[in-house]
């Protein structure tokens, strides 16, 4: 499993919300549809309101999202370093 980073935007009508989000998935296409389906969920917007500017892959120790850190890297090497 691979970690990617997800940019874009929430457009609404009368607000135009960035963001950023890494989540882990297989391929980039899995990633995109895994942040439409949690963006749609938790900010009731539609797929067309998500625009997607930036798909990357990340590197294990360039990881921001602590919980997700922790799943790829593992407890024991999160103070360590390489």
């Amino acid at each position: 499993m691979k970690v990617f980073r997800v940019m874009g935007e929430i457009q609404k009508p009368n607000l135009k919300t960035p963001f950023r989000k890494e989540v882990i998935a297989v391929k980039p296409e899995h990633a995109v549809e895994k942040v439409y389906t949690e963006l749609g969920s938790r900010h009731r917007v539609k797929r067309f309101h998500i625009k997607i500017s930036k798909v990357e892959e990340v590197a294990p120790q360039d990881i921001e999202d602590p919980l997700i850190r922790k799943i790829v890297v593992g407890e024991e090497k999160i103070g360590e370093q390489s």
